[in-house]
């Protein structure tokens, strides 16, 4: 059977997809775990149980390669009353910041 680039070309953009969509859930245990790390270790409470995405996008890495970018959002308490948000920005599944 011969491949034509009719039956590549879907084949191939299918295979990108699954990549991405595999590459995204562990970024986002990452960055759920960061989170649930970064309220303990300030005495925080992580609200929701859950970080939330917010955003990819491509960026240059070290060396100049290109790599995806994630930002995830999270809303957090210090004192049980008021309700702020935190962001874990990852490249890759790298952790680059935590904002609390």
């Amino acid at each position: 059977m011969e491949l034509s680039w009719g039956v590549m070309l879907p084949l191939l953009v299918l295979c990108a997809g699954a990549w991405l969509w595999y590459e995204t859930l562990g970024a986002r245990e990452q960055a759920n775990a960061t989170a649930i790390e970064a309220c303990r270790s300030t005495g925080a409470h992580l609200l929701d149980g859950t970080v939330a995405f917010r955003s990819i996008r491509p960026v240059r890495g070290a060396g100049g390669a290109l790599q995806i970018e994630r930002s995830y959002v999270f809303d957090y308490s210090v004192d049980g009353v008021t309700r702020q948000q935190g962001v874990v920005v990852l490249t890759g599944r790298r952790v680059n910041s935590v904002v609390l």
